[in-house]
């Protein structure tokens, strides 16, 4: 290789250098070691996520490193459960703190902190809903109506109909009953009653905040086990835990425990998962509510997030006779005591009140006080339901009455449920001289003494059925005594079949009643019955029955039967259940002896100023609106129903008062021009009231436009194009193509180019699904406004 002159001058200094490197080699050889990141920079800041017993909860927060401490905002140490003096502000030092631990994860970026679990906050976690719908009820009027009609050889004929007038809103609903009858043929049986009876005419409004309801007219009064009811006209308010169906009124399972890593807990009552639930570090308590009354076992399963699982079983008994802790419930009724209900309109007597009130004094004891009176009369009382640790319930009671003389009743009642097992007994005591508002001034009595006790047992699992056995002892007042004795069979066959057997026992007298019975579904197709039955006095006969229920959705059912005895009796009769009403009709008797019947049931609602026919209205119902469109399916709670009618409604009459249902439209047949913003609504209806539940679907006017430049190739994407009547906004697509949802008839589209701007007028007239304009030309120095 040759060098030139000027390589030479710069190769020759370079080569001395490195001998004199060379001759001192001895003393540099290695590298020196690199300075520390400490050694460089002690004191600095890192943005790091803070977990706290493996709980991340998602922030980024300043963390000041000093050497191996580390230093946090005290705001962040408590928002993060780390328990600190009240007067302590500012960074402090996590690692010197006792109990708690500190390491720092370089790669996550997380500063891992481990404190005792018993800083951490306690978690309740529930399978309950937490916060009950807020009702609705739209104004409306409402006819319910049930007409019969009867034709017998030798008996009465006579056409009745049951109606139902309904006034509801906002502010309750109020209600009429009543019947109207008119014989055809009479004979000497007739009770002669014809033309209208009134049964109630009744106001009630139910306060969902305050768990209340008030009514005013004919009301019936509650009662406890060990009172009875009676109907008043007049005024009554009660608590009412219907209102909300979210709450449990009894008491309910809590299990506690403590997790030491996130995780999840899973609980399976009887075998069946009943909840499951994700975890935080630290302490935890669980509230289940399983849908059983009486014994059961609960196994819970904590899963940690390694997947390791923890199962334990735990037995219990839960009784929804008591009320749970701090849970009160009440009635209180006052009025005019009713007579002949049923048979006069209005026969109303003496004043009276009646009333109680009961309270869960803790979980395993809710204590009750009753009491009611009119002139003449004055009867208090006390009970107690208490829980007897998992072997069941017991409740007492003690009351007495002032009615001309003394008179006292005693009361005594256990009973304890389980999945194979169930037992209860009663027994009430009176002295001659007790009585109550039930039977005061009438010729009804109460009985002396009352007795009774039920076992239900599947002592060998399912192969060998199900036991009952029954046992009643009552003592009239006038010291009559009855006692009845009956034992139960049922076991299930192949598929959906079963077998019946009932053995009924007067004591005392002769002869034992009997009946066989097998049951035989045959899925939608109906059932099947075969039954032998044979009375007390030694009479026999067999029955053959084929049935089938009249679909929920509509369609037609029947039932056919014969029975081999002494009369020959045979029946036969039809249903027809479509959107409209329930007809049905039939006959029934033995030779000779031939009864026809004919029924149609049904109801006719005002609501949104449009008229609908419907099946019987027996408790709340939703009419849906679509803003005149029809057409447009609709589901309730994902089952549906059918299509908006010509006025854009649709009715569904058998809705459960209270319950949040999920009501939802589908709208992909829709024309492109109407707009649905929503489609979906979860609704809940007052009880014995409609609701009118409205999606507002609106008529749009959708523009496409296509924009080009001066050489007529498309405006590139992500160009914004405005609106400039509505101020809509929206970026270019590909093809030079803008869309927009909704404009005015006169438009004026506007794009920001680097030479200006480009405007363009548009009339859009006419019907159409979707405007279609362009392509526009936008060139880059187009100042002008253009006209389409």
């Amino acid at each position: 290789m040759i060098l030139a002159p000027a390589s030479r001058r710069v190769l020759l200094p370079s080569l001395l250098l490195c001998g004199m490197l060379d001759a001192n080699a001895e003393v540099y050889d290695g590298l020196p070691p690199p300075r520390s990141l400490q050694s460089a920079q002690t004191d600095y800041t890192l943005w790091l996520t803070l977990s706290v017993n493996g709980r991340n909860d998602g922030s980024v927060v300043p963390v000041r490193v000093q050497g191996t401490h580390y230093l946090l905002d005290a705001t962040v140490l408590r928002r993060n459960q780390i328990k600190l003096a009240a007067t302590l502000s500012g960074a402090q030092d996590v690692t010197t703190m006792p109990q708690v631990t500190a390491r720092y994860d370089s790669v996550q970026q997380v500063l891992q902190l481990q404190v005792p679990d018993s800083w951490l906050p306690k978690q309740m976690l529930s399978d309950r809903q937490n916060a009950p719908y807020q009702a609705i009820s739209s104004p409306g009027m409402l006819l319910n109506y049930d007409a019969y009609s009867v034709k017998s050889a030798d008996t009465s004929s006579y056409s009745a109909i049951w109606l139902e007038q309904r006034f509801f809103s906002a502010s309750g609903y109020l209600s009429n009953t009543g019947s109207w009858r008119q014989y055809w043929q009479a004979n000497s049986n007739n009770d002669g009653r014809e033309g209208y009876l009134r049964y109630d005419t009744t106001w009630k409004y139910s306060d969902v905040d305050r768990m209340l309801s008030y009514q005013l007219g004919d009301v019936i009064s509650n009662s406890l086990s060990w009172s009875n009811s009676v109907r008043l006209g007049g005024l009554r308010i009660s608590r009412s835990f219907a209102v909300r169906p979210d709450l449990v009124t009894y008491p309910m399972l809590n299990w506690s425990g403590t997790a030491a890593v996130p995780g999840s807990v899973d609980v399976f009552i009887n075998g069946y998962k009943a909840s499951s639930n994700s975890l935080n570090a630290g302490p935890w308590t669980l509230t289940s509510t399983p849908y059983i009354n009486g014994a059961g076992e609960a196994t819970l399963v904590t899963t940690d997030a390694l997947g390791r699982q923890v199962e334990t079983s735990i037995p219990f008994y839960v009784s929804n006779q008591l009320l749970r802790s701090g849970l009160s419930d009440f009635d209180f009724s006052a009025g005019a005591l009713r007579q002949n209900y049923g048979i006069h309109s209005a026969d109303y007597d003496a004043a009276a009140v009646s009333g109680f009130y009961r309270y869960g004094l803790n979980d395993h004891l809710t204590l009750a006080l009753q009491g009611e009176g009119r002139e003449g009369l004055a009867r208090t009382g006390v009970g107690a339901d208490m829980a007897v640790a998992r072997l069941g319930t017991l409740s007492l009671s003690a009351s007495q009455s002032q009615a001309g003389g003394r008179g006292q009743q005693y009361s005594a009642g256990y009973s304890w449920y389980a999945p194979s097992f169930s037992l209860s007994v009663s027994h009430v005591q009176r002295s001659s001289g007790f009585s109550d508002l039930s039977v005061y001034n009438t010729s009804a009595t109460l009985s002396r003494r009352a007795e009774q006790a039920t076992l239900s047992l599947a002592p060998f699992g399912r192969w060998a059925g199900t036991f009952g056995l029954g046992y009643f002892d009552i003592t009239a007042h006038d010291s009559t005594r009855t006692r009845l004795a009956n034992l139960s069979w049922s076991h299930g066959l192949w598929g959906s079949s079963s077998l019946h057997l009932t053995l009924n026992k007067t004591l005392g007298e002769h002869g034992m009643a009997a009946q066989l019975q097998l049951l035989v579904p045959f899925d939608q197709a109906g059932s099947l019955s075969l039954s032998s039955q044979r009375d007390s006095a030694g009479e026999t006969a067999q029955t053959v029955s084929y049935s089938r229920a009249a679909p929920a959705a509509g369609g037609v059912g029947f039932n056919l039967a014969a029975s081999q005895n002494n009369d020959g009796y045979q029946q036969a009769d039809l249903t027809w259940k479509n959107r409209y009403a329930v007809l049905s009709g039939g006959t029934y008797g033995s030779s000779g002896d031939r009864t026809q019947w004919f029924d149609a049931s049904g109801a006719l609602i005002w609501m949104d100023g449009a008229l609908f026919a419907s099946s019987k209205i027996n408790d709340a119902f939703i009419v849906v609106s679509t803003s005149g469109y029809s057409g447009i399916p609709v589901r309730y709670e994902n089952q549906l129903l059918g299509n908006t009618d010509s006025g854009g409604h649709l009715l569904v009459p058998w809705v459960s008062a209270w319950y949040p249902a999920k009501l939802t439209i589908d709208p992909l047949n829709l024309p492109a021009d109407i707009n649905t913003p929503l489609v979906e609504q979860r609704v809940s209806v007052r009880e014995a009231s409609g609701a009118l539940v409205n999606f507002p679907l609106r008529k749009t006017r959708p523009l496409l436009v296509t924009l080009v430049d001066s050489q007529h190739h498309p405006l590139p994407p992500g160009t914004l194009v405005t609106e400039t009547q509505s101020g809509q906004t929206t970026p270019m697509g590909y093809g030079g193509q803008a869309w927009f949802e909704d404009v005015p008839e006169h438009s004026v589209i506007a794009v920001s180019l680097l030479g200006g701007q480009c405007r363009h007028a548009l009339a859009l007239t006419g019907e159409q699904a979707q405007f279609i304009v362009g392509p526009l030309v936008c060139g880059m120095a187009d100042k002008s406004e253009n006209q389409k």
